[in-house]
């Protein structure tokens, strides 16, 4: 029995062991929500909207088909904080860290597992990874809810420091995993004119969303006594792409809303509607107003940045960062006649350019086959906007929306459901799982032109 499992799991590759993780962790969270002690006294949950509940948070998406406050009890609220921690940082993070207080030993295949979970490209030091994942993890959400703690209690938001306490930390951990779940029932609406917790709440959705290798090298950075440290390509193309997208998201958002949302509306609260959209579509989810009160081309705008995404190794979703910067930078040096993409006097990978464009093109192909898919389902009485808009929401694990998905049938429901899914485990995860473990072929077939575009 022990060589058939061993010759069995042998077969399984690491990102397919992975899949059947995060697969096993939404059933496991789903039995979990539609446990009685879940709920608030009163409110039931049906198997559907506990399995789609429970994917969503274990992909920290945050769409939801009920309001969190209103169904869910203390015992809920807490389980669902664990389904964020476990999809935000990763099931590696969590399984191995668990290991190392054990004592434990890991080896190769666990560290395999832990590069895909991660998405690393090579196997030296990731188990020093890990530690600092999980450190600056606990750091950032401890801090963050500290610092709402207080200011909720002194602002007169909440009357005791208990319960300040308690939506301070769901809140925090929330933002940071960019799960975009909240309690208040209409997001952050309430606090549309509260912008010390916007800026909390977008500098904990940045540091979620901008990538723990980032992250890390930041902190190598501030923590290193040479004063000649030098950051990584990936972190300079992640930061300045990262920031870009922010930037030209709430300048294009300003100008398309200037003459409609935002005709009758003062200076800075353009500014922050717009900056805080802006962030929240990297992948976080919170909202400060209703999302149809924009405009068509506003909400195709926010579709795209929810389709990007954010940064790869982070909590969120969509094509990533690196992608779209170096699919643009191909364009660019295409465009201009150079053979190679170069970028702070460093070439890119012909292999990370292809990868790039793979990922956008299946990407692309996802998306625009789970519309056509939601459109059938709902019998096209949803607008294509709203469907489209839902599908990059689920795909960039975001959690935006325009209302719909509460009205969603159950097949609308699992095709969210399976976006979401792939939105968490990633685009290459998803085309390595239907890859095996057999040798690669040590031959070539001759080469020929094709005619392109």
């Amino acid at each position: 029995m022990k060589l058939r499992l061993k010759k069995y799991s042998s077969r399984i590759t690491p990102t397919q062991f992975i899949a059947l993780g995060y697969l096993a962790a939404v059933i496991l969270s789903t039995v979990v929500l539609r446990l009685p002690i879940s709920w608030q006294e009163g409110a039931s949950l049906s198997w559907m909207d506990a399995l789609f509940t429970a994917t969503s948070a274990v992909s920290v998406t945050g769409l939801t088909v009920v309001n969190t406050g209103e169904t869910f009890s203390e015992f809920g609220k807490i389980a669902l904080l664990c389904m964020f921690q476990l999809g935000g940082i990763g099931i590696m993070t969590l399984g191995v860290f668990l290991w190392l207080i054990l004592g434990r030993n890991i080896s190769l295949s666990y560290r395999k597992l832990i590069m895909v979970d991660q998405n690393r490209n090579n196997l030296s030091g990731l188990v020093q990874l890990l530690k600092l994942v999980f450190i600056l993890t606990l750091i950032i959400e401890g801090v963050g809810a500290l610092i709402l703690t207080i200011y909720f209690k002194l602002a007169g938001v909440y009357s005791d420091w208990l319960t300040s306490f308690v939506h301070s930390a769901f809140h925090s951990i929330s933002a940071f995993t960019n799960s975009g779940f909240d309690i208040y029932g209409d997001s952050l609406t309430t606090f549309s004119g509260d912008y010390m917790l916007q800026i909390i709440t977008m500098l904990l959705v940045l540091l979620g969303a901008i990538g723990f290798p980032v992250l890390i090298e930041l902190y190598q950075y501030i923590t290193s006594k040479n004063n000649h440290y030098r950051f990584s390509l990936y972190t300079k193309v992640t930061g300045i792409m990262f920031l870009s997208l922010i930037i030209a998201g709430a300048m294009g958002i300003w100008l398309l809303e200037q003459d409609f949302y935002f005709a009758s509306l003062s200076w800075h609260e353009k500014l922050f509607y717009s900056l805080f959209n802006s962030v929240s579509t990297r992948s976080a989810g919170f909202y400060t107003m209703d999302i149809n009160d924009f405009s068509n081309p506003t909400q195709i705008l926010l579709s795209a940045l929810m389709f990007i995404g954010a940064s790869p190794s982070s909590v969120g979703g969509g094509i990533r960062t690196t992608t779209f910067a170096v699919i643009l930078l191909t364009l660019i040096h295409y465009a201009a006649g150079r053979s190679e993409v170069r970028v702070f006097r460093r070439t890119i990978k012909q292999e990370d350019i292809i990868k790039s464009f793979v990922v956008f093109a299946a990407a692309a192909i996802i998306v625009v086959v789970s519309t056509m898919l939601l459109s059938y389902t709902e019998h096209s009485h949803l607008p294509l906007i709203s469907i489209i808009f839902e599908i990059c929401s689920a795909f960039g694990t975001s959690g935006l929306s325009m209302g719909i998905t509460g009205e969603l049938s159950t097949e609308g429901k699992w095709v969210l459901m399976i976006i979401m899914f792939i939105g968490r485990l990633g685009v290459l995860s998803l085309l390595f799982i239907f890859r095996t473990n057999k040798r690669k072929q040590n031959y070539h077939y001759p080469k020929e032109d094709i005619i392109i575009g």
